[in-house]
């Protein structure tokens, strides 16, 4: 499992956020996140990635122990993960190849071909191949958007956690971006995407979890534009959700 949470109390500094938190996401799953504003999904994720400790329960994400895990690991951690933000966070003073080469090079790399290598096969898998001179300024919402998942993608992580990707996009736009995350959640990596956007979510179906009332839940069917659904549960296992259509 790529994450596997169990009877975890989320907290930040002394206020529980969310209690009995239970949910196993596999390799190549896709899974929204969804709920109501200050409902726990940012704590949820900035948990998953070692911004808020793990006091109570048992989680492990890309096989690293969040009950144990020690402050100098933490960078590690990251580095098995791919964050997507909605306000990008690119560097507005540097072309899109040296945004890319400033991460590389802060998580470790210094072989300059591997790291032209590397960066040119990110820019190809989403589509901007051949704009790596471009700066941020120059590109599209949508291209920059891309230029992050790109980012995301360097270090080859086994999960990605994406905060709102399309919400600062037009609707056209968000399209694109899910169809590429969706192709790349294919080929193995796990996706957790937080969202607000019905409307995608209804078209591009898939597994639903849902932070209400200080509880992590499951959801099935539609989701409604007030986040409730025809089925709220439990999160369960993935492994007993074989066969259904996620």
């Amino acid at each position: 499992m790529i994450i596997d949470i169990s009877s975890a109390q989320i907290f930040q500094k002394k206020n529980l956020i969310l209690k009995d938190v239970n949910v196993k996401i596999a390799a190549g799953e896709f899974v929204y996140l969804i709920g109501k504003t200050g409902s726990g999904k940012s704590s949820l994720l900035k948990t998953l990635y070692g911004d808020l400790p793990l006091k109570e329960g048992s989680a492990t994400v890309c096989d690293f122990n969040l009950t144990t895990i020690k402050r100098k690991k933490i960078p590690f951690l990251r580095r098995k993960l791919g964050i997507v933000f909605q306000d990008f966070q690119l560097l507005t003073d540097r072309s899109v190849s040296d945004n890319l080469t400033f991460v590389l090079k802060a998580t470790g790399w210094s072989e300059k071909a591997k790291i032209e290598e590397r960066i040119q096969s990110v820019l190809e898998d989403v589509g901007l191949g051949a704009k790596g001179y471009k700066f941020p300024h120059e590109l599209s919402g949508g291209e920059q958007q891309r230029v992050v998942i790109a980012r995301a993608l360097l270090n080859e992580p086994d999960l990605i956690l994406a905060d709102e990707p399309t919400g600062n996009l037009d609707p056209e736009t968000s399209e694109e971006i899910m169809n590429l995350l969706f192709d790349i959640s294919k080929k193995g990596k796990a996706i957790l995407m937080a969202t607000h956007d019905v409307h995608l979510m209804n078209k591009f179906k898939s597994r639903t979890i849902k932070c209400e009332d200080s509880a992590l839940v499951e959801v099935a069917g539609l989701v409604q534009q007030s986040f409730t659904a025809t089925v709220s549960k439990p999160v369960i296992d993935t492994e007993k959700r074989e066969g259904e259509n996620l």
